[in-house]
């Protein structure tokens, strides 16, 4: 067995933080003339680093495996569109953008975000490795070329004179295997006095949330404040500021720029710092405890699901999220406990979860059936999601969460 090594500071990786078993990849959703052939499981199982203290999943499957054909349209959530065009407002006010400026985004996606931009006239421009998400993207006229982001990449946009005032990475942090790789090319695509912000989900909130359904295999890092400031100030970028947001369970916004350049540090990266080393994050507590209130949340879900469906219940699915299918396949919830699930994204409808094979159909689905209770896989936005379908109580059914504990409203 070779070695595994940090993908940071290439130290040994021995302690566990969790080990979730075998999973398919969370985005493979299953066509219906596939489903007489079998998955590819992958292991599940995040370490964390004993020197850097970066958490993280060995790779099991490439990148190109992952994303090069990607299931997830963020604009189909409707508070991720609302927080995308808040940050464009907040952006180019903070940094006086203009026609003059550029900025460019990283794991672009549909054009969630850089078409908030485009519409006040600032120069946009896109890099997305999905052909058919970034398609999504030129059809509302956001320029878009289908990449990974890698120091390569950055040295041919910047000889192409495509540089950036502002240089967005939201979510994809997380998703690069290749970490030194990926954040020695952020400097070399930004102006000097430019700026880059990365968005990602706080280690700190997917501990104390119980978050462990966000660990899946298109997550290969999982940050500390304190460890992603490392890894920035290790390629000559420094942080001076930071944001906190409710996203996606509870994320940070990462503010750096060029080191020795014009952005002072303020209060806030302090503050965040020694509140992580109040809570030990660089000792091995926190990660230790971590693994047995996950298996206390598998008993949980599984006995509830038992009762209901022994009490002649019928449970549905809401949403058909990656978090969802890392939750499923752990806990081994099927058909037998969940009839289906419904989506409103029309790319995954018609199509089966991955490893459970539980069918995704339209929201109406619901409405018509009727279920008793609805399972919110998208627990992170739960309040959406009731406003959207509060009808659901209208005919006594109840919703059910089961992160961060299991919960019937």
């Amino acid at each position: 067995m070779s070695r595994l090594a940090c993908r940071f500071c290439q130290a040994p990786l021995a302690r566990t933080f969790v080990d979730l078993g075998m999973s398919p990849l969370a985005n493979s959703y299953v066509a219906a003339e596939d489903l007489a052939s079998s998955e590819a499981f992958y292991p599940l199982h995040t370490y964390v680093c004993g020197e850097c203290r970066l958490v993280q999943l060995p790779m099991a499957a490439s990148p190109r495996e992952i994303f090069s054909d990607y299931a997830y349209f963020s604009s189909y959530s409707d508070s991720w569109l609302r927080h995308a065009e808040r940050y464009a407002e907040a952006t180019a006010a903070r940094f006086g953008l203009g026609g003059e400026s550029r900025v460019i985004e990283i794991a672009s996606n549909d054009g969630y975000l850089l078409r908030w931009f485009r519409a006040r006239g600032i120069p946009v421009h896109g890099i997305e490795p999905a052909a058919n998400v970034a398609a999504a993207a030129e059809a509302i006229g956001v320029p878009t070329r289908i990449d990974f982001f890698s120091s390569t990449l950055a040295e041919e946009l910047a000889g192409e004179g495509l540089t950036a005032d502002l240089l967005v990475g939201n979510n994809v942090l997380a998703h690069t295997p290749y970490l030194n790789d990926f954040v020695a090319g952020l400097g070399k695509v930004l102006r000097p006095a430019g700026v880059v912000t990365l968005e990602f989900p706080h280690l700190q909130r997917l501990i104390d949330g119980n978050q462990f359904d966000t660990i899946y295999h298109e997550h290969f890092s999982y940050f500390s404040f304190t460890t992603v400031k490392r890894v920035l100030e290790a390629h000559a970028l420094s942080v001076f500021d930071v944001e906190e947001w409710p996203t996606h369970g509870g994320s940070l916004r990462v503010f750096a720029g060029r080191a020795g350049g014009p952005h002072a540090a303020g209060g806030r990266v302090g503050e965040l710092l020694a509140r992580e080393e109040r809570l030990g994050y660089g000792t091995d507590a926190p990660y230790d405890a971590f693994g047995e209130r996950v298996k206390a949340t598998k008993r949980r879900l599984l006995a509830f699901l038992g009762e209901a469906v022994g009490a002649g219940r019928r449970v549905a699915g809401y949403g058909a999220p990656a978090k969802g299918n890392t939750l499923l396949n752990y806990c081994g919830v099927r058909t037998d406990y969940v009839g289906y699930t419904v989506d409103r994204s029309p790319h995954k409808q018609g199509r089966y979860l991955p490893g459970t094979r539980i069918p995704i159909f339209a929201p109406d689905r619901l409405r018509a059936d009727r279920p008793d209770y609805v399972l919110v896989l998208p627990w992170n936005l739960r309040d959406e999601i009731a406003e959207q379908m509060r009808d659901v109580h209208d005919w006594g059914g109840k919703f059910v969460v089961a992160i961060p504990e299991v919960e019937v409203f």
